[in-house]
């Protein structure tokens, strides 16, 4: 940062010594010749900043809990954020300046004398305080507490692939606790209450998870519910709504609680209920919504919990309390973790009694065992370096208990780059699933990954997401179909941890709206998910670089006020938000590099938005807008528009991924990696042309017309991975012919529309099928089996998806099929009435969805030889189906398959 701040003193000497500038320089003479006088003095602050940075890179553990230790590291970053600041500003308005015309510029002139003389005074500022900051470092290096880390300068295993798929964690000695809680499931009574507690780390949530997999086919009706500490019951009842009926949001808006739980009791009328309440802290999260349950015919209600007052609310025969896991299970669990990629997961003679002592100090508590034993696995598996380690772990005992000290050791073992994305994640809600393309492109904007060598910013932030989950700072939810990590999330003791360091750190903070008023005015980051306060709080956060305020109501008054006082905003993210429109004082934010809007009741963004020209990421995908202004054509830093619009559930049904009308201009954002989605335009293969960097292209409202001049050019895009094609409608002959990519990355294909020649013989299949992972297509008449079609083509796809796909009466999957195929699904396909699996088709699929095919009246013939099979979902048959089924007793045949749905 001090290289950067060098840089930028010698800048404004050399900015306001153009000629074009002269009046300003005589106006701001004094002003300049201390600048001019500077650049030595921060040569040697830089030097300072880079040996204060390796200090505390090589600070022990132990040391980073002495009070003295850590404000003078409090003051050192604080004092960071300051010149972050100071060096922003500068840029925004040099560049300002540079691109100025002479005339412009002598009647700016006494705008930018305040600006710089403003910076000028700032930058005295931070070079008294920083000698101050090195003073005191110079006395405290001589504290007997500050211990240098062995460990600092280890060098750290990274996944060397391009992309890692993560297994799930390992379900070990669960087995006695599932047989449990299935038994008191099946008994033949009304309903049920059971609860699963124990601490925290303990396993609770995976156990119920995988019994809730597995029995919910036995249920009509099923709801998986998060409560967590901070609760609302009308929230509590609204997911509930939404799980067993899918209304739309705008339906839930205004009911009350009485309303709420009426609707939900006549929906489950005469049905079988299934419900999971994870994670409650309070037993009124349940007593106040069990009225909703009297009278049902059968409810089976299970709850987690880490407290005993909840705990008994079941009754004592139904209370299942967690133990630590044994000695045999925490060690098998252990090395599963550490020695992941050693055969057979074994623990190497040498270390064995070192590895078994680590394993005693997590005493039973797997999330303690997973998250040492990813943090192990990523050092030498080597005597010195676990010895180490495990005097590190003993030294944090003393201040801690089991799990939060390795949880701590863990943090302080992460390498620098990786800390800042640890944080991060905590600022989002408990239990928040995270996508990884919104995760990348967040620490993007925020400058935690940059370009490094051949990579972009963006792989360089998808292999540090590769490191978290490796160390299990992270936990896996999906991945996709390149086997990267699809969605994630934060455990809540380690999200508790990310807070905690957060907050110290001055990192960022997670605050409901009522604290708002008492927090630091200096915040950094600020998370307030949930606004529901509509009184106004006037607070100021002038330094705040960061806001994350997921689902706020559309009348919260803080949000205006921050957007246009808070002037170093990078990132605003609101998606989920009831939000209507957006204050035309966003255009004052210079300094932002992302704005998320997704899923909000945006109908239009204001004019300024053009005048973002930092702006990076513009997600506006699922809301109203249905153009966007003509000035986004100067945000030429655009790398990723995302603004595909909404429609209404029953419109949904028929189309997908609605596009808006092409930006005028598009070809202005030369740097843009992802657009989606935009309408077929006359003009937009010229634009597309210009476009070198793209990578993923969607593309709505294409007419025949278009095809061959729109296709010719998306085949000269040279990075092109990812590319959907939608016709105008499902009458509308899309011509594949002229689609010849030169891109070899290209994996995932989306073709919604007819083929005008019906056949598979054009250069997209012959030529790029093998390269292709995800396949999906809607609206096709091929008439013929499209599965013994396709097969031959594209083989090693791990994603396939046919829609209204008209096809031959009997689907066959033949021998050897799809080998690498994870996904099936085989949607409103009005034809088919038979499927036949083959013995030795689908040898690797996980999951398959058959969904309204009301003619299928039959099990598909050889589905039990799909021992791979962990998902399988058979909805909208024929009414003989279910008893079909029944007789077969394909339930006892499949019992391998956890998650069952028909």
């Amino acid at each position: 940062m001090a290289e950067a701040l060098l840089h930028t003193v010698s800048k404004i000497g050399s900015t306001l010594a153009e000629e074009t500038t002269k009046a300003v320089i005589a106006k701001l003479s004094e002003k300049v010749n201390n600048l001019k006088e500077l650049p030595e003095k921060v040569e040697e602050i830089g030097n300072e900043f880079k040996t204060m940075s390796n200090v505390i890179k090589k600070i022990s553990t132990p040391s980073l809990t002495n009070e003295l230790v850590k404000g003078w590291i409090g003051e050192v970053r604080e004092l960071a954020h300051r010149v972050e600041d100071v060096m922003d500003k500068y840029s925004y308005h040099a560049l300002k300046l540079e691109e100025e015309n002479t005339m412009k510029k002598f009647f700016s002139q006494a705008y930018y004398v305040t600006v710089f003389s403003e910076i000028a005074d700032e930058i005295i500022q931070i070079e008294k305080k920083i000698e101050n900051v090195v003073k005191r470092r110079d006395r405290w290096l001589n504290l007997p507490e500050l211990i240098s880390n062995p460990l600092a300068d280890i060098e750290i295993k990274r996944p060397q692939v391009c992309f890692l798929e993560v297994p799930k964690d390992d379900l070990v000695g669960i087995e006695d606790n599932r047989r449990q809680v299935t038994k008191w499931l099946s008994e033949k009574q009304g309903s049920t209450v059971i609860t699963v507690s124990g601490m925290g780390g303990l396993g609770k949530t995976t156990l119920v998870t995988n019994v809730y997999e597995r029995e919910k086919i036995n249920f009509t009706a099923q709801a998986w519910i998060v409560v967590s500490k901070t609760y609302d019951v009308v929230e509590l009842l609204r997911k509930m709504l939404r799980k067993i009926e899918h209304p739309e949001q705008s339906q839930l808006k205004d009911m009350d609680t009485h309303e709420l739980k009426v609707k939900i009791k006549e929906r489950l009328s005469a049905k079988k209920f299934l419900l999971v309440l994870d994670d409650v802290w309070n037993p009124e999260a349940y007593t106040q919504i069990v009225d909703v349950f009297q009278n049902l015919q059968a409810s089976s209600i299970i709850i987690t919990t880490r407290q005993e007052d909840v705990a008994s609310l079941a009754q004592p025969r139904h209370r299942l309390k967690l133990k630590p896991l044994e000695d045999n299970d925490a060690f098998n669990l252990f090395c599963r973790k550490a020695f992941y990629n050693r055969m057979e997961c074994k623990c190497p003679q040498g270390l064995e009694k070192l590895a078994k002592n680590i394993v005693d100090r997590c005493q039973g508590l797997p999330l303690a065992i997973v998250t040492i034993g990813g943090m192990l696995s990523s050092l030498p598996a080597t005597d010195y370096v676990w010895n180490e380690m495990y005097k590190q772990l003993r030294g944090e005992l003393a201040n801690n208990d089991n799990i939060h000290a390795i949880l701590n050791l863990s943090y302080h073992d992460t390498p620098g780059h990786l800390r800042n994305c640890f944080l991060y994640c905590g600022l989002f809600p408990e239990d928040h699933e995270l996508s990884r393309e919104s995760l990348v492109r967040l620490w993007v904007a925020e400058g935690f990954a940059v370009p490094k060598e051949q990579s972009t910013a963006e792989e360089v932030a998808d292999r540090y997401l590769r490191e978290l989950i490796q160390r299990n700072m992270l936990e896996v939810v999906e991945n996709d179909e390149l086997g990267r990590v699809s969605t994630c999330k934060m455990h809540d003791l380690v999200r508790d941890l990310a807070l905690s360091i957060a907050k110290e750190e001055k990192f960022g903070s997670a605050n409901d709206f009522s604290s708002m008023y008492h927090m630091d005015k200096g915040v950094r980051r600020l998370s307030s998910c949930g606004w529901k306060d509509k009184t106004a709080v006037k607070v100021k956060f002038p330094r705040l670089r960061t806001l994350v305020a997921l689902g706020i109501i559309a009348s919260s008054p803080q949000l205006s006020p921050i957007l246009s006082e808070s002037h170093y905003l990078t990132v605003i993210e609101l998606q989920d938000s009831e939000i209507t429109e957006v204050p035309a004082s966003i255009g004052n934010l210079f300094n932002l590099h992302y704005i998320g809007l997704r899923r909000t009741r945006v109908k239009s963004l204001p004019e300024s938005i053009g005048n973002l020209s930092n702006l990076l990421t513009l997600d506006i995908k699922q809301t109203k807008i249905v153009k966007l202004p003509r000035g986004i054509a100067r945000v030429k830093k655009l790398r990723h528009l995302l603004a595909d619009r909404f429609e209404d559930e029953e419109q949904s049904e028929f189309r997908y991924f609605i596009g808006m009308q092409a930006p005028k201009h598009l070809s202005n954002l030369e740097e843009l990696q992802t657009l989606e989605t935009v309408e077929a335009s006359k003009d937009l293969a010229e634009q597309l042309m210009k476009l070198k960097q793209l990578q993923s292209v969607w593309i709505d409202n294409i007419r025949a017309a278009d095809c061959a001049n729109l296709f010719a050019t998306l085949s000269t895009i040279p990075l092109l991975s990812s590319l959907l094609l939608s016709a105008k409608d499902e009458n509308e002959e899309l011509c594949l012919q002229a689609l010849n990519p030169e891109s070899e990355k290209l994996y995932r294909l989306i073709i919604r529309g007819r083929w005008a020649d019906n056949t598979l013989d054009c250069p997209i299949f012959l030529d790029h099928g093998r390269n292709l992972k995800y396949l999906a297509i809607s609206w096709c008449r091929l008439q013929e089996d499209p599965l013994q079609l396709l097969a031959p083509y594209v083989p090693n796809l791990t994603y396939l998806s046919l829609n209204r796909v008209s096809s031959a009466h009997t689907l066959v999957l033949s021998e050897g099929s799809f080998p690498e195929l994870k996904t099936l699904v085989l949607k409103r396909m009005p034809d088919v009435n038979q499927l036949t699996i083959t013995d030795g088709a689908l040898s690797q699929i996980e999951g398959l969805y058959v969904v309204k095919l009301p003619q299928l009246n039959k099990v598909p013939q050889g589905i039990e030889s799909l021992r791979s099979l962990r998902k399988l979902c058979l909805l909208g048959l024929h009414q003989d189906f279910r008893a079909q089924w029944a007789m077969d007793r394909m339930q006892q045949k499949m019992e391998y398959v956890p998650e069952l749905q028909i």
